[in-house]
């Protein structure tokens, strides 16, 4: 009875704790562009979310892309067309350009799932690699090397032409896409990939078909990539080829893994270090960024091989955990008769 409790009251400190960081997280949010630039605000809130949408496929499928760039990308250029061509809400054009995504996606999940390891990342990139291709080619739609300039910011004619204001404006459509990424990995969908990540022969074996759970976690992951390509390209009022260059595809792999793979938590505090220290040192500068984003990376594998907010939630759940107590009577041999009172 006594252990009974114990695990009862851990499971209840459990979930006061992550309603505290759901608090948190959130105050974070609202708060952000008056501590910081809101420009830079918006590309944490954009990268944060591309990222969260590609641990779904790195850290609970255990599927290494590097071509989630496509998505990020053609969302973005297909945004920001929807917008200019019809004047939409950028709410509507930054649904038209994720569905964009979602659809390219599919048949790129077709051909690549049934593929493991640095077999599928390499599959990825060359998918990547086609599309930004087709962007620099098709000049008169993308605007090729010039990019797709003059994006609105339109929504119900509010007056969205000051970053602060467009930071709130754009936020529900990250909060949305967070929490449909936080509700697939607590649904008895995300435990699945859980399964597939461990172990894929067994969850065959289990009868889950294990190709088509792949196909549909890719497509729901390059659906949220796109929304988060799509306020991105509206916040900056541009898209440009640096959108689906294989650059931007190891950028968001390298949020996952300084953050912390399979945490959710890990990939927005990956996303929050790597725009911010980008910023400070283009601020100051500095153009050798990638040699110093690069040097920190290797020094957090190296210190903090689950990331850091990995690293962090092992060490806590470790202590928390601790030897769990038993009564007398569960460490008495049952063999030795019990006194009777």
């Amino acid at each position: 009875m006594i252990t009974a409790k114990l695990l009862g009251a851990r499971g209840e400190m459990s979930v006061v704790l992550r309603i505290a960081l759901l608090v948190v997280g959130v105050l974070l949010a609202l708060g952000l562009p008056w501590y910081i630039y809101p420009p830079v605000a918006m590309d944490i809130a954009a990268w944060a979310l591309f990222a969260v949408a590609l641990d779904l496929l790195l850290g609970y499928t255990g599927l290494l892309s590097f071509g989630h760039a496509a998505f990020w990308g053609s969302s973005a250029y297909a945004t920001g067309i929807i917008a200019i061509e019809t004047g939409l809400p950028f709410y509507v054009a930054v649904l038209g350009g994720s569905l964009v995504a979602a659809l390219l996606a599919l048949p790129i999940a077709l051909l690549s799932v049934r593929r493991t390891g640095i077999y599928f990342a390499m599959v990825t990139l060359a998918f990547a690699q086609l599309i930004f291709f087709i962007a620099n080619q098709w000049r008169d739609v993308t605007g090729g090397e010039n990019g797709l300039q003059g994006i609105p910011r339109n929504l119900f004619g509010l007056d969205l032409s000051d970053s602060f204001y467009f930071y709130y404006a754009a936020l529900p459509l990250i909060l949305l896409g967070l929490f449909v990424a936080w509700r697939v990995v607590r649904s008895p969908f995300g435990r699945v990939l859980v399964a597939i990540r461990e172990n894929p022969a067994r969850a065959r074996a289990l009868g889950y078909p294990v190709d088509r759970y792949k196909v549909q976690v890719f497509v729901i992951s390059a659906f949220l990539a796109g929304v988060a390509g799509g306020v991105y390209a509206v916040g900056h009022g541009f898209a440009s080829l640096q959108e689906v260059y294989w650059t931007t595809s190891g950028k968001v792999v390298v949020m996952n893994i300084l953050g912390g793979m399979g945490t959710l938590w890990g990939p927005l505090l990956g996303a929050g270090i790597i725009v911010l220290l980008e910023d400070y040192l283009a601020t100051a500068g500095i153009d050798a960024i990638g040699i110093v984003t690069g040097s920190i990376f290797v020094l957090t594998v190296l210190l903090f091989r689950r990331g850091i907010w990995g690293s962090v939630a092992y060490l806590v759940n470790s202590r928390r955990a601790g030897p769990v107590p038993v009564t007398p009577a569960e460490t008495k041999p049952r063999s030795q008769p019990t006194e009777r009172v």
